[in-house]
């Protein structure tokens, strides 16, 4: 299989050799329709005061033919009887058909080079032939001859024809010479490219290239490097949520394993069997929740038609929320105060549920007895937004963009001993980037924090 860098030479290659071509057909193509007629016309010119100057002066002819032929043409002169003269270089082919001669003799003009065959490859201006002349008849010592001239190319353009032949050469051979480095300065960036590729294919992210270019290539690697760093990124929060629902797997079952094993003792009382049966209903319920909430973000990140979109009464919604919660914001003397506009959403009722359950428990768990819960919610210009405030102890600048991060634990003291698998907020983001909106949070630490979701609203 021929690399990109042999099949972009031999493309620009052949490029340049048929432009050559072609600009070679084109001109001989504009010889021939315009060029050649000039000529004729010239050149018939010319052979017409050569007749008249012959038969003015029939003794110094030869002279002055020979003359001429030293300025650069070639001449040829005969009766048709044997007696023929030839002046300057011979003629490559003395190729005239004896009817053409016969008209000259007869006092007729042979245009010989209006008349000559065109072909695509070959310019009639240098054909040395005797049909590529010009032809009169002349009057010389009482006898006619028929005179036949042209131009003689290797005398007029010898040296030129050589400078243009090696112009038009060293042009090619130095035009190959620079689709060679071009091609190279080309290739060579996505030569490096493929490189990477292989090297993230094995796992290697650290990958270096030249971003300082300005044009596609340079705009290529700048992504390629953005894309390197993301899949590095992408690779380790992989194994950090490997390892995280590892661990918290491995916790509950310990837990169960080892209360089931102390249950085998008959020796126990059922106060402390009770005790370990209660234990073990903990974490079998821990490991319940961890397996939805996992099978929850799966379907998010991976079925697009995981929503089932309906219409959806958030005032509604939120009041159910604040139901269920209701026991325990009463146990924690806590206010809520409930500002929700008459809204309709289309949404996905059981997963947007999800999200104000989250987003209230965790306000709940995080104020003080004597604190308040704010709720509030509008639409304007096609969006709604609800916002979910507390007047908790906050959460500190440094950790609040990794709170949407899964596994993550604000508070892992706090959570130790309950059912928080640091998944929730994870589980929120993922529903309202699923319906198209945002959620942010914003904190003061012994303030409170503002949790706040952006959803279209059509």
């Amino acid at each position: 299989m021929k690399s990109l860098y042999i099949r972009m030479c031999l493309l620009f290659c052949s490029m340049i050799v048929m432009s050559s071509v072609l600009g070679f057909l084109v001109s001989n193509l504009y010889y021939q329709a315009r060029i050649k007629p000039q000529n004729d016309a010239k050149l018939t010119k010319m052979a017409i005061g050569l007749q008249q100057f012959i038969q003015d002066h029939p003794d110094s002819a030869g002279e002055y033919l020979l003359s001429t032929a030293s300025l650069g043409y070639k001449l040829y002169l005969t009766n048709g009887e044997g007696d023929e003269r030839a002046y300057g270089l011979p003629f490559r082919e003395k190729d005239l058909p004896e009817e053409k001669l016969q008209l000259v003799l007869g006092g007729g003009v042979y245009h010989g080079v209006g008349e000559f065959p065109g072909s695509a490859f070959i310019t009639g201006f240098f054909d040395n032939q005797l049909s590529n002349t010009i032809g009169v008849p002349v009057q010389l010592n009482g006898l006619t001859y028929a005179l036949f001239m042209r131009p003689d190319a290797q005398v007029q353009f010898g040296e030129l024809r050589m400078f243009f032949a090696m112009l038009i050469g060293f042009s090619i051979l130095f035009s190959l010479w620079f689709v060679v480095v071009a091609v190279l300065h080309v290739v060579k960036p996505i030569t490096r490219l493929t490189a990477a590729t292989q090297r993230i294919s094995k796992g290697r992210y650290d990958i270096r290239l030249n971003t300082r270019r300005r044009d596609e290539i340079g705009q290529l690697a700048s992504h390629f490097m953005i894309m390197s760093r993301e899949l590095e990124r992408t690779n380790r929060a992989r194994q950090e949520f490997v390892a995280n629902v590892s661990h918290e797997i491995e916790s509950p079952l310990t837990s169960i394993q080892g209360f089931a094993h102390a249950l085998k003792d008959t020796g126990l009382s059922g106060e402390q069997r009770m005790e370990y049966l209660d234990i073990i209903d903990q974490e079998s319920r821990r490991l319940s929740v961890l397996s939805k909430q996992l099978l929850t973000l799966s379907s998010l990140d991976y079925d697009e038609n995981a929503l089932q979109k309906q219409k959806v009464d958030l005032r509604a919604q939120l009041r159910q929320v604040l139901q269920i919660m209701e026991w325990r914001l009463t146990e924690q003397e806590l206010a809520v105060r409930l500002h929700v506009e008459e809204i309709t959403l289309t949404a996905d009722s059981n997963l947007l549920y999800q999200v104000w359950m989250n987003l209230v428990s965790n306000a709940v768990k995080y104020t003080p007895a004597g604190g308040t819960i704010t709720i509030s919610a509008s639409a304007a210009n096609g969006v709604c937004t609800v916002k979910v405030a507390d007047t908790g102890e906050g959460i500190p600048a440094a950790e609040l963009p990794m709170i949407f991060d899964r596994f993550y634990k604000r508070d892992k003291a706090r959570t130790a001993g309950t059912s928080s698998t640091g998944l929730g907020l994870s589980i929120a983001q993922k529903i309202v980037m699923a319906h198209n909106g945002t959620i942010e949070a914003e904190s003061i630490v012994g303030v409170g924090t503002t949790f706040t979701v952006i959803l279209p609203h059509l």
